[in-house]
Parts: structure tokens; sequence; C-alpha cells
């Protein structure tokens, strides 16, 4: 099996600082760059697993990559170039500590709130009788806030607002940049015969201007049916087809574990590895529409580092 690439330690030209997320190696480059490693780990329920998947972080940066470009008309976005398949390098924002989580369908956090009979989510009043997986009348907006470490918590607009972690008028701002994002990747799935079901955004701020940053589009940071069959899977009443890490929640959930305390993650085989990694490369073609090439893997940290340095040089 390829290896996978679960940390990185470089020292870059230029180099401040550097953060380590659930998936992602951050590098501050003269308080004015980043340089972002998207690493093969994944994370469910706010854990990062104990072993990477193969080709993931490639998967993951060159969709979102892909999707940044297709969207830079809507709202300037934090990429300046993509030097390797597992990293971009772009501006550094203030990030609002803020997730924009939109949803298009009853499903998933969604769906698990509203079975346990809450109907409301985050402010949103929930229409009655809906069925798991069934579409919303318009696309609503839950946000999240963004935890530095644990869990991230539903908040309400209101609140948000009321608490000042972000202001009216900038909040204003990011829900119709959400709205018009979520729109875009709406048709560009539906181009490829998928749904987007549901994602989040984030955004930062830079010399007054907002930017959308981090990820965009990819199945870590939003879930895709399969169009075909949705209406019929929906009207028996059975689980949708998609791709998404949903179904790595879903094993999870299975093997009793949910990321509570006391809780351990279940053993994830070479087979079970390998299985999560074809489906982020399938998704990657079903979403592009491009063949996914495996990079060269052989000595990926020196490959990242190399190019990396050549592109900062420069």
């Amino acid at each position: 099996m390829a290896k996978a690439i679960v940390k990185t330690q470089f020292t870059l030209p230029g180099q401040k600082g550097q953060y380590v997320g659930k998936v992602r190696d951050v590098y501050n480059i003269n308080d004015e760059y980043l340089v972002m490693v998207v690493t093969d780990r994944i994370s469910a329920f706010d854990v990062v697993l104990p072993k990477g998947i193969p080709y993931k972080g490639q998967v993951l940066n060159q969709i979102a990559s892909k999707f940044l470009d297709a969207t830079s008309d809507i709202v300037p976005n934090w990429k300046i170039a993509s030097p390797d398949p597992m990293v971009t390098v772009g501006h550094k924002a203030d990030p609002f500590k803020v997730e924009m989580v939109i949803r298009g369908y009853l499903t998933g956090h969604a769906w698990r709130e509203y079975k346990a009979g809450k109907r409301t989510l985050c402010g949103v009043a929930l229409p009655e009788g809906m069925r798991e997986n069934e579409k919303f009348p318009k696309p609503i907006i839950t946000p999240t806030t963004k935890a530095d470490e644990g869990h991230d918590l539903d908040i309400s607009r209101e609140e948000i607002i009321s608490t000042g972690l972000v202001s009216e008028t900038d909040y204003t701002a990011l829900e119709n940049y959400t709205y018009a994002l979520f729109e875009r990747g709406s048709q560009m799935a539906a181009d490829k015969g998928l749904i987007l079901v549901d994602t989040k955004y984030e955004f930062g701020k830079k010399d007054g201007k907002i930017y959308l940053i981090d990820e965009i589009h990819t199945p870590d940071s939003s879930r895709y049916f399969y169009a075909a069959g949705y209406e019929d899977r929906l009207n028996k009443g059975e689980q949708q087809k998609q791709l998404s890490k949903e179904f790595v929640r879903q094993w999870l959930i299975e093997n009793n574990f949910q990321g509570q305390e006391g809780q351990t993650v279940p053993e994830m085989t070479e087979d079970f590895v390998a299985q999560v990694s074809d489906r982020y490369i399938e998704l990657f073609e079903h979403i592009t529409g491009d063949k996914f090439i495996k990079d060269d893997a052989e000595d990926i940290l020196k490959r990242i580092e190399n190019n990396v340095v050549t592109f900062l040089k420069k």
C-alpha cells in the first residue's frame, strides 16, 4: 500500500511558525502568506483517526484548488498557487471564528437532531413531516463555532452577532457569499450527476477585505449524493448512495465510536484504509470530471519540501 503522510516538520524560508490542525499543517511565512500542506490524516467526530489514508491529501488539495479557481468571481479567496499536489500557498487572513455550514437536504447531523424531535437548528425553523435526505424548500445556513480544539458547536445568527463574534455587516456578507458559493457548487455537481447536499465555508479578513479561506467542496467539508436514483431511494426510505466522509462516520458508529469519552477507535485494517482511499479517489474523479493521477509517492516529504522551497524562493 502507498505511504500516507500524517506529519510534516519543515523549516521553510521566512517561516515564523507552524499550526497543526486535524488534517492540515499550516506554515506562517513572514506573517504575510500561508503554506498549507494537506496531509493524509483523517478525522471524524473531531477526532484524528490513528491511520492516514494514502492520496487523501492530494485529493482534497486538488479538489479545493479547482473550486477556489472556479468561484473566484464570487468572492476573493486566499489561494495564490499550488506548487505541489498536496500544497496550497496563499494569503494569511484573520479567520472569522465561525464556520458557515449550509444544508440543502435534511441529513447527517441535521437529521439526527430532527429525529430526536428538534424543529429548530441554529435558530432556523425546520418544517414538520420531513423525511431523512429530503430536500429543504430552500438551503439553510446552520453555523458552528470554530473550536481551536474539541467539538465545534451549533450557534445561531443572532448569537454570533449579539456576542460580537462577527459584526452584523460582515455576517450578512458571509451569508450572501455562502448562498452564492453553494449555488455554484450545486450547479457544478449537477453537471457531473451529483447533488451537493451540504458543505461548510470558512472566511477570513485581510486589509479590511473578506476572503474565502481553507478548503471548499471537498469530501471532508461536503456531502454529495448521486443524482441518479435519488428520488426512488427517497420514496422507498432507502439510504442514499453518497460520496462523502459520512461512510467513515457510519463505520465508526457501527463500531461504537462517536468521539465520546471512554470510547476506543476501532481497528483500521489495511483493507479498510484502502477502501477509504479508493472512495476519495472516486469522489475526485466524479466531482472534477478529471482522471486522478497519483503523484510520485517515493519520497513525498522531500518532494513537497523541494516544490515549496523552489516556489517561495521565486
